[in-house]
């Protein structure tokens, strides 16, 4: 009689421990620290969904995904992994705060705060083409194959920082500015495609977007020349350009971005030390 009761209870059984190992799998791993200016990437079980930030994250058939912190990231973060018996899990994080080099410099006549008014369009247009060019995201992981420096030297340049002319915040720095003369190979530092390829922007000079899927994109500016073209594929380490003075600058270097869609992100995070 207690035989024939476990062969009765056994496919019940089985059922629970798959609810409660497909449960297990579908927990979620982040992989890399919850800081203001990260990359993170995380793993969740394939089938589930992940909502982050009002936006829902592509799951590869790893089960990998990556998201990103701007410079301002608020202290807590709300992730939403959408399981597949259809119920939602509500995961809250604690990320990471930092401050940043705020500089107050007074006595700065107006010409050099704001733009003069007549190119006012050209920049406004300038911004629509970055902006189109950050928001293609194919659905790819290049980004999972480690980024390298695309040129190495002097840091001359940090992410998060800020000038305050005469009492006014200005835009916040959101790149790592390498210094290095005119003419310096500039590499791709992850494969990626090219999204934008502009030799003349008002600001940034010569610029280059790389998407490298996902969302995350590298944005190269002040280039003297650029040697890709939109709609390239590249490789890491292929040249894409050589450094420049372009745009509104004081003197040469690279100035390299990351965003993941809109979110400023910081390329120091993802970078290995530089080779000496």
């Amino acid at each position: 009689m207690r035989l024939l009761i476990v062969l009765l209870l056994l496919p019940c059984l089985a059922v629970v421990a798959a609810e409660q190992s497909s449960q297990k799998v579908e927990s979620i791993t982040l992989l890399d620290t919850l800081t203001q200016g990260a990359m993170v990437r995380g793993q969740v079980n394939v089938k589930a969904g992940v909502e982050v930030l009002g936006r829902s994250l592509r799951i590869d058939d790893e089960g990998y995904f990556v998201f990103g912190l701007g410079r301002d990231a608020e202290p807590e973060l709300t992730i939403l992994i959408h399981h597949t018996n259809g119920n939602t899990e509500k995961k809250t994080y604690s990320v990471l705060q930092r401050e940043y080099d705020i500089q107050y410099v007074e006595g700065v006549a107006s010409k050099y705060v704001s733009p003069p008014p007549e190119v006012s369009q050209r920049i406004a247009n300038d911004a629509a083409m970055v902006k189109a060019a950050r928001a293609e995201s194919r659905p790819v992981s290049d980004y999972r194959k480690g980024f390298d420096w695309p040129v190495t030297g002097r840091i001359s340049g940090v992410y998060g920082s800020q000038r305050v002319f005469n009492g006014v915040p200005k835009r916040p720095h959101y790149g790592l500015d390498i210094a290095r003369p005119v003419g310096t190979p500039v590499v791709a530092p992850v494969e990626g495609l090219v999204t934008l390829a502009e030799p003349d922007l008002y600001y940034s000079g010569g610029t280059i977007i790389i998407d490298h899927g996902d969302g995350i994109s590298s944005t190269f500016i002040h280039l003297s020349k650029i040697d890709v073209a939109k709609g390239q594929v590249v490789a890491k380490g292929d040249k894409i350009g050589e450094v420049g003075a372009t745009g509104r600058v004081t003197g040469p270097h690279l100035d390299w971005r990351i965003n993941w869609f809109e979110h400023r992100l910081d390329p120091a995070l993802v970078l290995p030390p530089q080779p000496e």
